[in-house]
């Protein structure tokens, strides 16, 4: 009797777990293994992370303006429109800035890696490397999962900036708040528990972004259609891992750094 497809797909789902559990123990072994391929580690961030700016650049004054517009009618509603510069700011550097950097993120760059890395799998460039006596894991995937790690905070950071001044841009036009009002309270409100949990938790998502699509990539068979399915596969496995991760971060930083 043939398996309904829904357990077939869960058991598909619950190996790709397991098979993403050992390429990471992998990765931890080889991480701190010589040689360091530092150039590529360098080639990679830029391939992967600041030809990414653009679309980050764009989303991060968009988060700004539409979470300012949103909030606003509601919090004079009630009275506390002088507390949207703070609502903003706090939902920006804990949640929303780190959690959507990090999707826009996978979706460019795990996707790419899967693509990459597949294309070669399928081509046997991976097992020429292997014949020719040089570590493939080591000079492909470990390079690639550095260069998200250090990476992604940085795309976040910027993404902080760009959303705060983005928020300051919509009350500016909507009320008129200036310039110097809008910075004092954000410096006010920001504190050091509000931004370490914010930035720390991305090293997380850029790790998962990198293993995921390095591990279907690397893993790829089939031909081009394999290729295409570990770039699609990347996309959607890393952006759900890092939704279920960022809600058990989410909890874990309310403990260690609770919002005051």
């Amino acid at each position: 009797m043939q398996k309904p497809q829904i357990l077939l797909r869960t058991e598909k789902f619950f190996a790709e777990l397991g098979g993403l559990h050992s390429f990471s123990n992998k990765f931890f072994r080889n991480v701190f293994a010589p040689p360091y391929e530092f150039a590529e580690v360098s080639k990679h961030m830029y391939e992967l992370g600041v030809k990414t700016f653009p679309i980050v650049s764009v989303m991060g004054l968009i988060i700004g303006v539409v979470l300012t517009l949103q909030s606003q009618p509601f919090m004079a509603k009630f009275g506390a429109e002088y507390f949207l510069p703070y609502m903003v700011t706090l939902s920006v550097v804990r949640e929303l800035g780190p959690v959507l950097t990090a999707l826009i993120f996978a979706g460019r760059v795990s996707s790419g890696i899967g693509a990459e890395l597949g294309s070669m799998r399928v081509t046997e460039q991976i097992d020429a490397m292997e014949v020719s006596a040089i570590e493939p894991f080591r000079f492909l995937v470990v390079t690639r999962i550095i260069a998200c790690i250090l990476i992604l905070p940085v795309l976040t950071i910027y993404v902080d900036f760009l959303a705060i001044g983005g928020g300051f841009f919509a009350q500016h036009i909507s009320v008129g708040t200036s310039f110097e009002l809008y910075i004092s309270q954000v410096i006010e409100i920001v504190k050091f528990g509000d931004i370490i949990p914010g930035i720390g938790k991305t090293f997380i998502f850029g790790f998962i972004v990198g293993l995921v699509g390095s591990y279907l990539g690397f893993n790829a068979s089939n031909g081009t259609e394999g290729v295409g399915k570990a770039s699609t596969s990347a996309v959607v496995y890393s952006s759900l891992l890092i939704l279920v991760f960022d809600m058990i971060l989410v909890q874990v930083t309310l403990w260690i750094w609770p919002v005051n």
